[in-house]
């Protein structure tokens, strides 16, 4: 029997990988168009913080994605598209410090303590600079499997955070899209619950420390 072919995952990566770049060029045609709306301002942020969401949630969609349909390389994508996310989070951010707070370190830090969902966003962005740094072969490498493992599954966390930044940020007229981001983040934390009880069952993590761990990946 002739053995399966290998897609060509490579050049799967490489189109993944310009299909990310669409929501910047939208931004470079904006700029060049002056096609930013009434207010500029806001456009930049709102548009740089739903692609930051959108592309944490397909990192999160990569894992039960692979186990759902066995397709084992699109493990392969998840690391670029965390990336992503970060640098759109990146956009996010200086826009925020840039365009709200003209780099004054003051003002942007009264703003994080004074407004709730600037809070929660700051602290959603600072939790994502350690994945983003450790997303290579040499801090798994220097860390450890199990302890990357460890540290990469605060992406949870920062996808509930963001939820709650958002939902902070609107208008109670706009919230159906918060709404539909939390479902999502719900979703996608139960199925990781329900994956870690298929594979460990529900007893406590003592009585199995004498049985084989079984690798787990975020």
């Amino acid at each position: 029997m002739p053995p399966t072919p290998q897609p060509p995952v490579a050049a799967i990566k490489a189109v993944v990988f310009l299909l990310c770049l669409i929501p910047l060029g939208r931004l470079g045609y904006a700029a060049y168009t002056g096609d930013f709306g009434p207010n500029p301002v806001e456009f930049v942020q709102r548009f740089t913080g739903t692609w930051t969401f959108n592309f944490l949630l397909l990192t999160l969609t990569v894992t039960p994605l692979r186990a759902l349909t066995g397709i084992h390389w699109l493990l392969r994508l998840r690391r670029m598209l965390g990336l992503y996310s970060f640098f759109y989070a990146t956009v996010h951010f200086l826009s925020f410090i840039g365009f709200d707070h003209a780099f004054e370190v003051g003002e942007i830090a009264r703003d994080v303590i004074k407004r709730p969902f600037v809070t929660a966003g700051f602290a959603a962005f600072c939790l994502l600079i350690p994945l983003a740094v450790t997303s290579n072969a040499a801090a798994i490498r220097r860390l450890g499997g199990r302890r990357w493992q460890e540290l990469h599954r605060a992406v949870y966390a920062i996808a509930l955070i963001a939820t709650v930044h958002y939902f902070w940020l609107v208008k109670a007229s706009a919230l159906i899209y918060p709404i539909i981001y939390g479902m999502l983040v719900a979703v996608l934390l139960l199925w990781r619950v329900g994956d870690r009880i298929r594979r460990n069952g529900p007893y406590p993590v003592a009585a199995r420390r004498a049985s084989p761990v079984s690798q787990d990946t975020r």
